[in-house]
């Protein structure tokens, strides 16, 4: 008889116990799906509010995390919950540390690294293996604009798409819990969508001015797969004076642009996941001297950046190279800290 409370008390608690367990497990066994044209964690729609992460030191041209926390913080404040990166992050600190302030990550893989964690020597897969248990990781993401660039694969770019759809098999062969996308240039062909049928989400690196509403369109009527802009936006720099913005360094042509583009991009969730803005700093290593922010830079078609059609490559970022906050970090914050979606 004196033992039954105990007896009942043990029950309950282990009956609470395992409930607790059990839900537990299934929050993190359902990890990252799709549907239609939506994202899902953990079970409800997630919108990409994000940014390009490449961060290079002044006077380098190596990418260096001595301001993660610095950066992490910033980006908390203008609402980001997403960060891109262009090579795997092999830094189980760095990762965690990204994880603690509530932001996943877009981990790229190149496709000739010299054997880094590249698509080349098939090392990716080691590091998709190495991490995919990381709760930071959003999607694994298989090169950038590739399809600009044909030379690279024997001047025929079906070479690519082969090995992208190779890769993308193997990732799902190791791992169910994440979504593989690609950063296509542009809306993709007729030839890059039947060559890559098992990519999950195609993102898409757009610069078509002020709004990119039409890709949306055009992307529906193509797929019923999600999609996102993997870069979009505008420099701080107007190489001569048009539409009103006077020549020179112009913290508001890159505000105004960003402001628009991210209203389009949120006025169709529908259709698009969200975007990841390029970028969140200023890059020096660009365009010629990396002690010095220089005029000039080139990247393959991107005549669409608003609003004098030259992309200046080195003043791209939210916030410049000691990050003091530009006009276009508020218009971040704004938009993004309005927008629905998971935070």
């Amino acid at each position: 008889m004196n033992n039954k409370p105990y007896n009942i008390f043990v029950i309950i608690s282990f009956v609470i116990v395992y409930a607790l367990l059990s839900c537990g497990k299934q929050a993190v066994s359902e990890g990252i799906k799709i549907s239609g044209h939506q994202i899902v964690v953990n079970g409800k729609p997630y919108v990409i509010k994000g940014i390009c992460y490449h961060p290079v030191p002044k006077g380098s041209d190596t990418r260096s995390f001595e301001n993660l926390t610095q950066d992490l913080a910033l980006m908390v404040e203008a609402g980001i919950n997403t960060i891109r990166v262009y090579e795997p992050i092999d830094d189980l600190t760095v990762l965690d540390e990204i994880k603690a302030a509530g932001i996943k990550v877009i981990i790229g893989f190149g496709y000739n690294q010299k054997g880094n964690y590249d698509i080349y020597s098939g090392t990716f897969i080691d590091y998709v293996n190495k991490y995919k248990d990381h709760e930071a990781i959003l999607m694994w993401e298989l090169g950038n604009e590739y399809n600009y660039h044909p030379e690279w694969f024997e001047g025929d770019i079906k070479n690519w798409y082969s090995a992208l759809s190779k890769a993308t098999e193997l990732i799902h062969e190791n791992d169910t819990s994440h979504p593989v996308t690609t950063a296509h240039g542009e809306l993709p062909d007729s030839l890059a969508l039947s060559s890559c049928p098992n990519i999950d989400v195609w993102g898409m690196n757009v610069y078509r001015w002020d709004d990119p509403k039409e890709i949306f369109t055009e992307w529906k009527a193509l797929s019923s797969k999600p999609m996102y802009l993997s870069e979009a936006g505008g420099d701080s720099y107007m190489t001569i004076a048009k539409d009103g913005y006077a020549e020179g360094l112009n913290e508001k042509v890159q505000a105004d642009a960003d402001r628009k583009i991210l209203e389009s991009v949120f006025a169709h969730q529908e259709v698009c996941s969200g975007v990841t803005l390029f970028s969140f700093t200023d890059g020096w290593w660009k365009a010629g001297n990396n002690e010095s922010q220089d005029i000039g830079g080139w990247a393959p078609n991107s005549t669409g950046v608003p609003y004098d059609g030259t992309p200046n490559e080195e003043y791209w970022g939210i916030v410049d190279i000691e990050r003091n906050k530009k006009a276009a970090f508020n218009i971040v914050k704004a938009k993004y800290n309005q927008s629905s979606g998971q935070n």
